[in-house]
């Protein structure tokens, strides 16, 4: 089964770690600097021009990486609990 994250891109679901809204988890410093340094490490992916909403944490064979969202955290649970014939 497969997550649609928008873009035109999606992940499996069984790698999604988890998903995060970008306004309330970057209000602590501890996600600020989280997102900060896996940016700087090329962990960070996003192909969009839209101002993302969310973030989703995906494990990976190399460890993880974060996938910026313009589709809501509410949008992407929608998308997760419901078919993948949906989406």
């Amino acid at each position: 089964m497969y997550l649609h994250i928008g873009n035109g891109k999606s992940l499996k679901k069984k790698n999604v770690i988890g998903i995060f809204d970008l306004d309330t988890a970057t209000v602590s410093g501890i996600t600020k600097k989280f997102i900060n340094n896996n940016q700087q490490r090329g962990r960070v992916e996003y192909d969009d021009l839209d101002l993302p909403r969310s973030f989703v944490l995906v494990s990976e064979d190399d460890g993880y990486r974060i996938r910026l969202s313009r589709i809501s955290t509410a949008g992407l649970k929608q998308r997760a609990e419901g078919s993948s014939q949906d989406y």
